[in-house]
C-alpha cells in the first residue's frame, strides 16, 4: 500500500537514502528544533487557548500541548476510524494523519499557512519549519469548531469513514466539547502560526541547500552526458531522440516511483542536452514538451486534475528565466517529484476537506442567493470539479442540498408567529414564497403554513428527493 507524502520532497532518492535523511530531520529537530519549537507549541496553546503540537515530515507527532477536551476527541476519533490503534502507526490514525499530512503539504504550497477541516469536521491550521531550505516538520493547532456541531452535517460524513454506529454518539458528545470559534479569530490565530513557524525557521540555508541539491543533480547529468559523448559516434543533429526512456517515465510517473523518474529523467535530460547544441531556446521548447508529458501522467496516475494544472501554470511561468541546463535540470527535477507526489494523493481527506469548507459557507451564507460557481471559487476548484466531487460525498446535487439547508433554516423561523411566510421565505435565501412553498413541501412532506399550524409537532414525512 502507497504511504502518503511526506512533507519534505525527496528528488529521487533511494528508501535507504530517504531513511537516513529522516533520521538525520529527526535529530536535527531534537537538537535544534524540537526545544524551541515544544516551547513554542507551549505557549501558543496558553496563549490561544488551543491545542498546538509539533509534527515531523511523516506525520510523527514529536511534542504536543493539548488542551483536555481537544485531546479526548482525538483520541476517540483515533480509536474509532479504520486502521486506528495497530502496532504498525503507534496507535495513530491513518486517516487522521494523512489529513494532518495534507493540510501541512497546502500549508507549504500556500505560502506557509492553510486552515483545514479534518474527516470529522473539526477545523485546524498549520504552518511548515524550515531548516537549511527543506520542511523539517510543521506546527499544527486544533481542532476547533467553527459552527454548532449540532447543525452540521456530522453524521453523515462520519459515517462515509466507516465508524461503527456504536460509537457515534460518544464522538458526537465530544465533539460537542470543542470549543467554537469564529472564522475571524480562526484565521487570526493561523496567521499568528505562521509567524511562530518562521521564528522557528532557518530561511538563511535556503539558498545553500538548493545549491547542493543543484551540484548533486548536476553531477548526476554531467555523468549522462559523458556517456553519450562516449558510447555514440553520431554527429549531436543525428540523434534519435530516446522515445522508450521516455516512456518509462511516463510510466513511473504513474505508479508514482520517484527514485526511478529521476534516474531516468537524468538520462532524458542529458539528451535533451546533447542534441540541443547548447541552445537553450530549444532545451526550453524540448522541456515545456516533457513538462506537458509529466502532467498527463500524473494524471493518469490518479493526481488530481485541478492541482497538476494548477502546478503547471506556476512552474511554467519561470521557464524562461532560466539560463543554463543546471537551472533547468533542478527546475524539472521538482516538478516531477511533486508531480509523483500527487499521484500518491491524499484524495479523500482532500474531498472532505472541500466539503466541510464548502458546507461552512453555505451554512453562513444560506439567507443570500449561493451559486455552485462562487462556492466552487471558495475552495479553488472549477465548478464541474466541485460540482462532481460534493454529489459524490454528500449523495445529492449542490442546489439540493443548499434548499434543504434553507428549509431547516425555515423550521426554526416558523415557530415564531410573529414572522410573516412572505418574510421568511426572504429571510432564508428564496426568491419567492411560492417558490418557498414548492420546496419546503418536497422536503417534509407538508406545506409551511400547516408546519406552522402543528407548531412543528407534526413530523414530517422526509420525502427529499436524490437528485440525478
Amino acid at each position: 500500500m502507497l504511504k502518503p507524502p511526506a512533507l519534505l520532497l525527496y528528488n529521487g532518492r533511494e528508501a535507504g537514502d530517504i531513511d537516513e535523511m529522516k533520521n538525520k530531520e529527526k535529530d536535527n529537530i531534537q537538537t535544534w528544533d524540537m526545544t524551541r519549537a515544544g516551547q513554542a507549541a507551549d505557549n501558543y496553546c496558553k496563549a490561544c487557548g488551543v491545542s498546538c503540537r509539533v509534527i515531523d515530515p511523516m506525520g510523527m507527532t514529536l511534542h504536543r500541548s493539548s488542551l483536555p477536551s481537544q485531546i479526548d476527541v482525538c483520541e476517540l476519533a483515533a480509536s474509532v476510524l479504520p486502521g486506528a490503534r495497530s502496532r504498525e502507526n503507534d496507535g495513530r490514525s491513518p486517516v487522521c494523519d494523512n489529513a494532518h499530512l495534507y493540510g501541512c503539504y497546502q500549508a507549504e504550497r500556500f505560502g506557509g499557512r492553510y486552515v483545514y477541516f479534518c474527516p470529522l469536521g473539526l477545523t485546524h491550521w498549520a504552518s511548515p519549519i524550515y531548516l537549511e531550505g527543506d520542511v523539517v516538520g510543521a506546527l499544527l493547532c486544533g481542532p476547533v469548531n467553527m459552527v454548532d456541531p449540532d447543525e452540521f452535517l456530522i453524521e453523515d460524513l462520519v459515517a462515509r469513514n466507516g465508524i461503527h454506529p456504536d460509537f457515534m454518539e460518544a464522538l458526537h458528545e465530544k465533539i460537542k466539547l470543542v470549543p467554537i470559534i469564529s472564522t475571524e479569530r480562526v484565521n487570526a490565530m493561523s496567521e499568528l502560526l505562521y509567524l511562530v513557524a518562521g521564528g522557528l525557521s532557518d530561511p538563511s540555508f535556503k539558498e545553500t541547500e538548493r545549491r547542493k541539491d543543484t551540484d548533486e543533480l548536476q553531477a548526476r547529468l554531467w555523468e549522462q552526458i559523458s556517456f553519450i559523448k562516449r558510447f555514440t559516434h553520431k554527429h549531436e543533429s543525428e540523434l534519435v531522440y530516446p522515445i522508450e526512456k521516455e516512456a518509462q517515465l511516463l510510466d513511473r510517473i504513474e505508479m508514482g516511483d520517484k527514485a526511478s523518474s529521476q534516474q531516468i529523467l537524468n538520462e532524458i535530460l542529458g539528451h535533451i542536452f546533447f542534441s540541443s547544441s547548447g541552445s537553450i531556446e530549444i532545451m526550453r521548447a524540448r522541456v515545456i514538451e516533457l513538462v506537458v508529458l509529466l502532467s498527463r501522467a500524473a494524471i493518469r496516475g490518479g493526481a488530481d486534475v485541478e492541482q497538476i494544472f494548477g502546478l503547471n501554470y506556476t512552474y511554467l511561468n519561470r521557464i524562461n528565466s532560466f539560463r543554463n541546463i543546471d537551472e533547468i535540470a533542478y527546475w524539472l527535477s521538482n516538478i516531477m517529484t511533486r508531480f509523483t507526489d500527487q499521484v500518491f494523493n491524499l484524495t479523500n481527506v482532500k474531498h472532505a476537506d472541500v466539503i466541510f469548507r464548502a458546507i461552512d459557507y453555505v451554512k453562513k451564507n444560506y439567507m443570500k442567493k449561493i451559486t455552485l460557481e462562487e462556492t466552487a471559487a471558495c475552495v479553488f476548484l472549477s465548478p464541474a470539479y466541485f460540482s462532481r466531487v460534493f454529489k459524490e460525498e454528500i449523495g445529492d446535487n449542490f442546489n439540493t442540498y443548499v434548499n434543504t439547508v434553507r428549509v431547516d433554516a425555515a423550521r426554526k423561523l416558523l415557530l415564531n408567529e410573529n414572522i410573516p411566510l412572505v418574510d421568511i421565505a426572504s429571510m432564508v435565501g428564496f426568491e419567492t414564497q411560492s417558490y418557498f412553498s414548492k420546496v419546503f413541501k418536497k422536503v417534509t412532506g407538508i406545506t409551511p403554513g400547516k408546519f406552522r399550524e402543528s407548531r412543528g409537532k407534526i413530523t414530517p414525512a422526509f420525502t427529499r428527493e436524490k437528485s440525478g
